[in-house]
C-alpha cells in the first residue's frame, strides 16, 4: 500500500510556536534556511524514488521564486499552505480568501499548472472555521489535508474521520479530505508519523503504527514534516518552555527517521492517493471520478 508523503514548506521563524515573538513584518530580517533544507529533502526523496506533496507557503514562494519550479520539475506535487501562515481562527472568511488567492496566484504562475491541494497553517480548519472548505472549493481546490482528528491546544476535531473521505461542505461542495494520521488507543486518537509526533516518538513505534494502519485497518497513512525539522543548526529563537520543547526536541534525529521511513514504506502524492481512493472505493455518493480528478480544472469534458 502506498502512503502519502507531505512537506509543509515554511521556515523556522514562520511556525506558530514563535508567532508571539516574530511578527510578519519582521520575517525579512531573519536568515532564510528553507531553500537549502528543501534541496536536502529533494535529494533524499530522489534517492528512494519517493514522490510527495509540498504545501508551499506563499511568502516563501514569493521570496524564492525558483523553489516551487525545482520541486515540480523533480516530479512532486505543488500544494498551497496559504500566504502569511495565519491560523484561520484569526481571519475572517474574506481575509482567508484574499490570503489564499494571493498564494495561489504566485504558485500557479511559478509552476504553470493549477494548484489544487491545500493544507491550512497549523491544521487550523476546525469546527469554528469549516467555512474555509467552501472557500477552497470555490477557489478551485479539490484536495485538503487540514482536519486533524486529535485533541490539541491549537487545532483538532477529535471526532472527525480518521481516514481519507469525500467531505461534503456546508454549502454542498465536495472536497477530498486526507487527515493527518492517528492511531486509536484508550478511546482517543493519537497523532503519528508527522511533525512533533514523528520527532518525539521512537522510530520503532512509528513503524508499528503505520504498519498497523496499513495492514489491520487497510488504510493509507499521511506523513508530514517541515524542512526546518531536519536542520539542527538553525538559529534559536527565545520562547516559552512549551514552544521551545515543541520546536527543538530531536531535530538531530529527524533526518535518520525520514530515511528509515523511505526505506520501509512506499509513498505517493495527495492527489494520486485521491485517485487511487476513488478507483478502489467507488463510493455510491462520490460525484467525482478518477478521470475528472486527473483532468486540470477548467478543462473541457
Amino acid at each position: 500500500m502506498k502512503n502519502v508523503l507531505s512537506v509543509d514548506v515554511e521556515d523556522y521563524f514562520h511556525v506558530e510556536a514563535f508567532a508571539s515573538r516574530v511578527r510578519f513584518e519582521e520575517w525579512d530580517f531573519y536568515e532564510r534556511r528553507v531553500e537549502r533544507n528543501v534541496d536536502k529533502i529533494l535529494e533524499l526523496f530522489d534517492k528512494y524514488q519517493a514522490k510527495a506533496t509540498f504545501f508551499i507557503l506563499g511568502w516563501v514562494a514569493e521570496k524564492l521564486p525558483s523553489l516551487s519550479k525545482r520541486i515540480a520539475e523533480a516530479g512532486h506535487e505543488i500544494g498551497c499552505h496559504g500566504f502569511a501562515h495565519r491560523r484561520l481562527q484569526t481571519l475572517t472568511p474574506d481575509q482567508f480568501r484574499e490570503d489564499l488567492r494571493t498564494a495561489t496566484h504566485i504558485l500557479n504562475d511559478q509552476v504553470q499548472r493549477p494548484v489544487r491541494s491545500f493544507r491550512a497553517p497549523s491544521f487550523s480548519i476546525v469546527k469554528s472555521t469549516m467555512w474555509a472548505l467552501d472557500i477552497l472549493a470555490e477557489e478551485g481546490y479539490t484536495f485538503d489535508s487540514s482536519l486533524f482528528p486529535v485533541r490539541h491546544d491549537l487545532y483538532g476535531i477529535p471526532d472527525a474521520d480518521r481516514f481519507p473521505y469525500w467531505h461534503t461542505t456546508p454549502k454542498g461542495n465536495w472536497v477530498f479530505e486526507f487527515p493527518p494520521s492517528t492511531i486509536r488507543k484508550v478511546q482517543n486518537n493519537w497523532g503519528v508519523a508527522g511533525g512533533g509526533y514523528l520527532r518525539l516518538v521512537p522510530y520503532g513505534a512509528t513503524q508499528w503504527a503505520i504498519r498497523h494502519i496499513n495492514r489491520m485497518e487497510q488504510q493509507p497513512v499521511m506523513v508530514y514534516f517541515h524542512p526546518w525539522e531536519i536542520d539542527p543548526a538553525q538559529p534559536v529563537i527565545q520562547a516559552g518552555i512549551r514552544s521551545t520543547l515543541r520546536h527543538y526536541t530531536n531535530l538531530r534525529t529527524m533526518a535518520a527517521k525520514l530515511e528509515h521511513l523511505l526505506r520501509d514504506f512506499e509513498f505517493t502524492t495527495l492527489s494520486d492517493a485521491a485517485i487511487q481512493h476513488e478507483a478502489y472505493s467507488r463510493r455510491a455518493n462520490s460525484r467525482v471520478t478518477a478521470e475528472s480528478l486527473a483532468r486540470p480544472a477548467g478543462a473541457e469534458t
